[in-house]
Protein backbone atom coordinates (compact mmCIF):
# COMPACT_ATOMS: atom_id res chain seq x y z
CA UNK A 1 0.00 0.00 0.00
CA UNK A 2 1.47 3.35 -1.78
CA UNK A 3 0.86 6.55 0.46
CA UNK A 4 -1.23 8.94 -2.31
CA UNK A 5 1.16 11.63 -1.74
CA UNK A 6 5.10 12.34 0.65
CA UNK A 7 4.29 11.93 4.49
CA UNK A 8 5.28 15.01 5.96
CA UNK A 9 7.33 14.59 9.03
CA UNK A 10 7.03 16.81 12.52
CA UNK A 11 6.70 16.20 16.31
CA UNK A 12 3.73 15.46 18.16
CA UNK A 13 2.64 18.49 20.70
CA UNK A 14 -0.38 16.61 22.41
CA UNK A 15 -3.31 14.19 21.11
CA UNK A 16 -6.36 15.08 23.01
CA UNK A 17 -10.38 14.17 22.40
CA UNK A 18 -9.25 10.70 20.87
CA UNK A 19 -9.01 12.04 17.08
CA UNK A 20 -6.89 14.85 17.29
CA UNK A 21 -3.61 15.69 17.54
CA UNK A 22 -1.34 19.15 17.73
CA UNK A 23 1.84 18.64 15.00
CA UNK A 24 4.63 20.56 14.62
CA UNK A 25 6.19 20.08 11.12
CA UNK A 26 9.60 20.45 10.46
CA UNK A 27 8.85 23.78 8.09
CA UNK A 28 7.65 25.32 11.83
CA UNK A 29 4.28 25.33 11.02
CA UNK A 30 1.41 24.01 13.47
CA UNK A 31 -1.39 21.96 12.41
CA UNK A 32 -4.20 20.29 14.01
CA UNK A 33 -4.35 16.45 12.04
CA UNK A 34 -6.79 13.83 12.46
CA UNK A 35 -5.87 11.12 14.66
CA UNK A 36 -7.68 8.12 13.13
CA UNK A 37 -6.87 5.89 15.88
CA UNK A 38 -9.58 5.75 18.85
CA UNK A 39 -7.19 3.28 21.20
CA UNK A 40 -5.00 4.01 23.79
CA UNK A 41 -2.01 4.35 21.60
CA UNK A 42 0.15 3.31 24.62
CA UNK A 43 3.89 4.31 23.66
CA UNK A 44 2.73 6.87 20.84
CA UNK A 45 1.53 9.96 22.47
CA UNK A 46 4.23 11.06 24.08
CA UNK A 47 5.12 14.88 23.15
CA UNK A 48 7.95 15.25 21.30
CA UNK A 49 7.33 12.01 19.56
CA UNK A 50 8.80 12.25 15.56
CA UNK A 51 5.50 11.46 13.53
CA UNK A 52 4.66 11.44 9.63
CA UNK A 53 1.03 13.33 8.22
CA UNK A 54 -0.20 13.01 5.10
CA UNK A 55 -1.95 15.64 3.81
CA UNK A 56 -4.97 15.37 1.59
CA UNK A 57 -6.00 16.83 -1.43
CA UNK A 58 -9.88 17.13 -0.76
CA UNK A 59 -9.96 20.98 0.10
CA UNK A 60 -13.55 20.29 1.76
CA UNK A 61 -11.59 18.48 4.40
CA UNK A 62 -11.77 20.22 7.87
CA UNK A 63 -8.67 19.03 8.93
CA UNK A 64 -6.35 18.57 5.77
CA UNK A 65 -3.68 16.25 7.59
CA UNK A 66 -4.06 13.07 8.81
CA UNK A 67 -1.82 11.34 11.30
CA UNK A 68 -0.14 8.07 9.95
CA UNK A 69 2.82 6.96 11.53
CA UNK A 70 4.76 7.34 14.80
CA UNK A 71 9.04 6.95 15.01
CA UNK A 72 9.67 5.18 17.64
CA UNK A 73 13.14 3.97 19.29
CA UNK A 74 13.96 4.32 15.28
CA UNK A 75 11.06 1.95 14.15
CA UNK A 76 7.96 2.97 12.18
CA UNK A 77 5.08 2.59 13.68
CA UNK A 78 1.25 3.10 12.20
CA UNK A 79 -1.81 3.96 14.06
CA UNK A 80 -3.87 4.44 11.44
CA UNK A 81 -6.88 1.95 12.08
CA UNK A 82 -7.81 2.12 8.43
CA UNK A 83 -5.12 0.61 6.95
CA UNK A 84 -4.71 -2.82 7.99
CA UNK A 85 -8.27 -3.83 5.75
CA UNK A 86 -6.35 -2.23 2.59
CA UNK A 87 -2.93 -4.18 3.60
CA UNK A 88 -5.10 -8.02 4.19
CA UNK A 89 -6.63 -7.23 0.72
CA UNK A 90 -3.62 -6.50 -1.25
CA UNK A 91 -1.64 -9.71 0.48
CA UNK A 92 -5.02 -11.36 -0.52
CA UNK A 93 -5.21 -10.68 -4.11
CA UNK A 94 -1.04 -11.30 -3.84
CA UNK A 95 -1.09 -14.44 -2.24
CA UNK A 96 0.89 -13.62 0.56
CA UNK A 97 -1.28 -15.18 3.21
CA UNK A 98 -0.88 -19.12 2.24
CA UNK A 99 -3.79 -19.79 4.65
CA UNK A 100 -6.14 -17.84 2.61
CA UNK A 101 -4.97 -18.68 -0.92
CA UNK A 102 -6.74 -20.48 -3.69
CA UNK A 103 -10.71 -18.27 -2.86
CA UNK A 104 -13.33 -17.92 -5.48
CA UNK A 105 -14.16 -14.88 -4.52
CA UNK A 106 -13.85 -11.85 -2.00
CA UNK A 107 -16.67 -9.54 -0.57
CA UNK A 108 -15.64 -7.15 1.99
CA UNK A 109 -17.97 -5.90 5.21
CA UNK A 110 -20.60 -8.22 4.65
CA UNK A 111 -23.13 -8.41 7.15
CA UNK A 112 -23.52 -11.10 9.82
CA UNK A 113 -23.69 -12.06 13.44
CA UNK A 114 -25.16 -9.63 15.95
CA UNK A 115 -25.96 -6.29 13.39
CA UNK A 116 -22.30 -6.47 12.58
CA UNK A 117 -20.06 -7.21 9.41
CA UNK A 118 -17.17 -9.03 8.64
CA UNK A 119 -14.11 -7.46 7.30
CA UNK A 120 -14.30 -10.10 4.46
CA UNK A 121 -16.36 -12.76 3.46
CA UNK A 122 -14.14 -15.42 1.35
CA UNK A 123 -15.57 -18.83 -0.77
CA UNK A 124 -13.23 -21.12 -1.84
CA UNK A 125 -13.53 -24.53 -3.75
CA UNK A 126 -14.92 -26.86 -0.82
CA UNK A 127 -18.07 -24.68 -0.57
CA UNK A 128 -17.43 -23.38 3.03
CA UNK A 129 -17.67 -20.12 3.79
CA UNK A 130 -14.68 -18.14 5.21
CA UNK A 131 -15.10 -15.36 7.99
CA UNK A 132 -12.00 -13.11 8.37
CA UNK A 133 -11.76 -10.38 11.21
CA UNK A 134 -8.70 -8.03 10.89
CA UNK A 135 -7.51 -6.23 13.68
CA UNK A 136 -4.77 -3.88 14.01
CA UNK A 137 -1.87 -3.84 16.03
CA UNK A 138 0.86 -1.18 17.22
CA UNK A 139 1.45 -2.27 21.04
CA UNK A 140 4.82 -3.90 21.57
CA UNK A 141 5.71 -5.32 25.18
CA UNK A 142 9.76 -5.82 25.25
CA UNK A 143 10.08 -8.02 21.99
CA UNK A 144 6.32 -8.99 21.52
CA UNK A 145 3.37 -7.70 19.97
CA UNK A 146 -0.07 -7.23 21.87
CA UNK A 147 -3.06 -6.97 21.57
CA UNK A 148 -5.48 -5.20 22.20
CA UNK A 149 -3.90 -2.09 23.95
CA UNK A 150 -6.77 -0.87 25.85
CA UNK A 151 -10.64 -2.66 26.76
CA UNK A 152 -12.42 -3.50 23.62
CA UNK A 153 -15.65 -4.58 24.57
CA UNK A 154 -16.52 -4.49 20.27
CA UNK A 155 -13.18 -6.76 20.14
CA UNK A 156 -14.79 -9.37 22.41
CA UNK A 157 -18.19 -9.35 20.10
CA UNK A 158 -16.23 -10.12 16.94
CA UNK A 159 -14.78 -13.32 19.01
CA UNK A 160 -18.20 -14.64 20.04
CA UNK A 161 -19.53 -14.12 16.48
CA UNK A 162 -16.77 -15.31 15.07
CA UNK A 163 -17.19 -18.40 17.22
CA UNK A 164 -20.84 -18.80 16.12
CA UNK A 165 -19.59 -18.70 12.74
CA UNK A 166 -17.84 -21.73 13.15
CA UNK A 167 -20.15 -23.65 14.77
CA UNK A 168 -22.80 -23.28 12.27
CA UNK A 169 -19.77 -25.29 10.22
CA UNK A 170 -18.33 -22.35 8.22
CA UNK A 171 -14.20 -21.00 8.87
CA UNK A 172 -13.58 -18.25 10.78
CA UNK A 173 -9.79 -16.17 10.88
CA UNK A 174 -8.78 -13.57 13.08
CA UNK A 175 -5.87 -11.50 10.99
CA UNK A 176 -3.81 -9.31 13.40
CA UNK A 177 -2.36 -6.78 11.61
CA UNK A 178 1.22 -5.71 13.49
CA UNK A 179 1.81 -2.41 11.84
CA UNK A 180 5.45 -2.45 12.73
CA UNK A 181 8.56 -4.64 12.08
CA UNK A 182 10.62 -5.05 14.80
CA UNK A 183 8.90 -7.52 17.10
CA UNK A 184 9.37 -10.92 17.31
CA UNK A 185 5.99 -12.64 18.42
CA UNK A 186 2.72 -11.79 19.40
CA UNK A 187 0.79 -12.19 22.64
CA UNK A 188 -2.93 -11.60 23.59
CA UNK A 189 -2.95 -8.72 26.44
CA UNK A 190 -5.46 -10.41 28.83
CA UNK A 191 -4.29 -8.15 31.67
CA UNK A 192 -5.01 -5.14 29.80
CA UNK A 193 -8.66 -6.91 28.51
CA UNK A 194 -9.51 -9.98 30.72
CA UNK A 195 -12.86 -10.57 29.09
CA UNK A 196 -11.33 -10.13 25.55
CA UNK A 197 -8.55 -12.80 26.64
CA UNK A 198 -11.19 -14.65 27.80
CA UNK A 199 -13.50 -14.57 24.49
CA UNK A 200 -10.67 -15.07 22.05
CA UNK A 201 -9.45 -17.96 24.05
CA UNK A 202 -12.91 -19.54 24.23
CA UNK A 203 -12.80 -19.00 20.11
CA UNK A 204 -9.85 -20.41 19.48
CA UNK A 205 -10.90 -23.54 21.36
CA UNK A 206 -13.97 -23.65 19.24
CA UNK A 207 -11.76 -23.37 15.84
CA UNK A 208 -11.25 -19.90 14.61
CA UNK A 209 -7.69 -19.40 13.50
CA UNK A 210 -5.45 -16.97 14.26
CA UNK A 211 -2.96 -15.36 11.86
CA UNK A 212 -0.09 -12.60 12.50
CA UNK A 213 1.46 -10.58 10.15
CA UNK A 214 3.80 -7.86 10.60
CA UNK A 215 4.92 -4.94 8.35
CA UNK A 216 7.55 -3.51 6.04
CA UNK A 217 6.39 0.12 6.67
CA UNK A 218 8.07 3.73 5.81
CA UNK A 219 7.19 7.06 4.83
CA UNK A 220 6.31 5.55 1.21
CA UNK A 221 4.39 2.81 2.44
CA UNK A 222 3.04 -0.04 4.15
CA UNK A 223 3.09 -3.97 2.97
CA UNK A 224 2.74 -6.94 4.53
CA UNK A 225 5.27 -9.28 5.17
CA UNK A 226 5.72 -12.41 7.13
CA UNK A 227 4.17 -13.84 9.89
CA UNK A 228 4.99 -13.95 13.74
CA UNK A 229 4.65 -16.82 16.25
CA UNK A 230 1.72 -16.70 18.76
CA UNK A 231 3.20 -16.84 22.25
CA UNK A 232 0.13 -17.44 23.88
Amino acid sequence: MLFESPLVRGHLIKRYKRFLADIELEDGTFITAHCPNSGAMQGLTTPGTPVWVSKSANLERKLPYTWQMAEVDGTFVGMNTSNPNHLVEEALQAGIISELQGYQSLRREVPYGKNSRIDFLIERSFNKLTYVEVKNVHLKRGRVAAFPSSVTARGAKHMQELTDMVRAGHQAYVVYVVQRNDCEGFEIASDIDPFYGQETLKAYEAGVQPLVYACDISPKGITLTHSLTLTN
